[in-house]
C-alpha cells in the first residue's frame, strides 16, 4: 500500500477557507463578509468553519494574516538600526496598500464589535510587537542597545506614531518619516 502524497485535506480546506475569507475581505470589506458566504464560496459547510475558528472575525483575520505575512518579513541584517528600520518601513508601506487599508477599516469594525478587537489585537498586533521585541533583544544582546531597555516601550516609541498618523491625523507616511522616526528613537536607545 502506498502512502498518501501531499497535504492532509484538512490543510487543503482550512487554506481554501483562509483564502476565501482574505478574497471576500479585499472584494467586500469586513462588514459585509459572513461565515455564510466564506462556507457558500469555499464550498464547505458552516460547521466545518466553526471546527476551527469561533467566529467571523477569527477566519477573517487568519485569512488576512495568512496573505500579509509574507510581506512583513522580519529582517536581521546583524545591525540593529536596520532591522528595524526595514521592519518599520515594510510595514508602513503594507499599511499604505490595499490590504493595509483594509486593516485599518478592521481596527475602526473593532471599536465596536469586541471579538473582531480581540481577534486583531492577539493575532495582528501581538506576533508584530514580539517581532520588534525579538529585534530588539538582538541589539540589546550584541551590544547595540542599552542593557536596561525597556523593548514594549521602544515598540511603541516607533510604531505609535505612524498609526496616529493612519488613524487620527491622516498624514503622509513615507520612506524618510519612517526613516526620520527610527533615527530620532534609536539615538535615545542605543548603548552609549
Amino acid at each position: 500500500m502506498q502512502a498518501k502524497r501531499g497535504r492532509p485535506r484538512n490543510v487543503e480546506t482550512q487554506h481554501s477557507i483562509l483564502s476565501v475569507s482574505y478574497e471576500l475581505l479585499l472584494e467586500m470589506g469586513f462588514g459585509a463578509v459572513t461565515v455564510e458566504k466564506i462556507a457558500d464560496r469555499a464550498k464547505v459547510s458552516k460547521a466545518t468553519i466553526y471546527k476551527w475558528w469561533p467566529n467571523k472575525a477569527a477566519v477573517v483575520m487568519d485569512g488576512f494574516l495568512s496573505a500579509a505575512t509574507a510581506r512583513l518579513p522580519v529582517p536581521d541584517t546583524g545591525h540593529v538600526f536596520q532591522d528595524l528600520l526595514e521592519h518599520a518601513t515594510n510595514m508602513a508601506r503594507f499599511m499604505a496598500s490595499r490590504e493595509g487599508s483594509i486593516f485599518l477599516e478592521i481596527i475602526g469594525e473593532g471599536q465596536m464589535d469586541s471579538a473582531l478587537a480581540e481577534a486583531y489585537r492577539s493575532r495582528y498586533i501581538k506576533p508584530r510587537r514580539l517581532e520588534v521585541h525579538g529585534i530588539l533583544d538582538r541589539g540589546i544582546r550584541r551590544g547595540e542597545l542599552k542593557k536596561d531597555l525597556d523593548t514594549a516601550l521602544c515598540t511603541d516609541l516607533i510604531y505609535g506614531p505612524i498609526f496616529y498618523r493612519l488613524l487620527v491625523t491622516g498624514d503622509s507616511i513615507d520612506d524618510n518619516y519612517i526613516r526620520q522616526l527610527v533615527t530620532q528613537v534609536f539615538d535615545g536607545i542605543r548603548s552609549a
